[in-house]
């Protein structure tokens, strides 16, 4: 015998359901730790899976006129109205696949007087962007905000956006990006594409993205310039949460880096690290040992002139080159996230004239 407490719950569901259970069960799950609750899921999720069916029967009754309706499950036409976190299969089958995770924004900014405004806009699922009241004279700042919590095997995410000739776009996230460990299957993704117009002015600033052990990620950005566009890019990205003793025996990491001009190659890099990356990482010829790193890429005028105050603040882990007069590039190796900050911000201040997105530092 279940407590009151758990036939409220099922009453509870079942009223909110009413006449759509069916279509709206598949998208609730229910999940609890264990211990908080007297009673177990596999106790309550048959009962609140029979009130599903049940209130949907009594709706197409009303709605149809017939009494002798046939019950769903009875029926046999449809599968479970309810799935749960914690409910197996038969034994020797595997549990019901759970939801994965969808977002994607799209926008783009164009000059305005005074500086730049929101063009286009429009943001769905799980990732949204949220813009901070401007500075006068600045550009457009927008914050990615994952509402999904993370990123782990099987979810997809995009992000498409344009800054129009003469605007300023910046763009950050909310916080560092996790890389949660993912089942075995489909490996989760991140695709962002950027482009500036003439004389635009670009900053992809996302803070940094934390791989947990067993984490499967592929991440791909693409950025395309016009003439006379200026562009900061940074990717910071933290291997395992040193702190916790937390070491990369298992996992799966692809990125890959593109910055053209007008369709013209101008950089690419590409990082691939599988298996035991926590052994990889340290070798020598590899990262000696380091727990995080960041690549920095500059294409704009003052490319050269920043050269020089930029290698004063880098550690012996860090060093920055011109590939062309135009273009810094810059690679950043730290023992752990707190160290890689610690240099990291400094070169940034500088490189956006202290206009790093207030995130960074909540």
């Amino acid at each position: 015998m279940l407590p009151r407490a758990a036939g409220d719950i099922i009453k509870h569901v079942a009223e909110v359901l009413g006449k759509s259970a069916r279509k709206q069960a598949r998208f609730l799950s229910v999940s609890a730790r264990p211990g908080s609750l007297r009673w177990t899921l596999p106790q309550v999720a048959p009962l609140i899976r029979a009130e599903c069916e049940e209130a949907a029967c009594a709706g197409k009754r009303r709605a149809g006129g017939h009494r002798d309706a046939v019950h769903p499950r009875r029926q046999g036409t449809e599968g479970p109205i309810l799935q749960t976190a914690s409910m197996a299969g038969p034994r020797g089958q595997d549990a019901p696949a759970q939801p994965r995770a969808r977002g994607a924004v799209r926008l783009s900014v164009r000059a305005a007087r005074g500086g730049s405004a929101l063009s286009t806009f429009r943001h769905q699922g799980s990732l949204r962007a949220v813009f901070p009241r401007p500075r006068p004279g600045a550009g457009v700042e927008a914050i990615l905000v994952n509402t999904a919590g993370g990123i782990t095997g099987g979810d997809r995410f995009e992000v498409e956006a344009r800054a129009e000739a003469g605007a300023a776009l910046t763009l950050s996230t909310q916080a560092c990006e996790r890389a949660y460990r993912a089942p075995p299957g489909p490996t989760g993704r991140l695709a962002v594409r950027l482009a500036a117009g003439p004389e635009a002015r670009l900053a992809w600033l996302p803070q940094e993205t934390i791989l947990y052990d067993g984490a499967a990620l592929d991440r791909r950005l693409e950025i395309d310039l016009a003439p006379g566009a200026r562009l900061l890019m940074v990717e910071p990205l933290i291997f395992g949460r040193r702190a916790m003793g937390e070491r990369l025996i298992s996992g799966r990491f692809r990125d890959r880096i593109a910055v053209t001009r007008e369709g013209r190659p101008l950089y690419r890099d590409g990082v691939t690290l599988e298996g035991d990356i926590a052994a990889t990482l340290a070798r020598p010829g590899v990262a000696g040992g380091a727990g995080a790193m960041a690549s920095l890429v500059l294409v704009g005028p003052d490319a050269e002139a920043e050269l020089a105050p930029v290698r004063a603040l880098l550690p012996a882990t860090g060093g920055a080159s011109l590939l062309s007069a135009d273009m810094l590039v810059l690679r950043l190796l730290a023992r752990d996230g707190q160290a890689l900050r610690a240099t990291l911000l400094p070169v940034l201040d500088r490189l956006t004239g202290a206009a790093l997105p207030k995130a960074w530092r909540l």
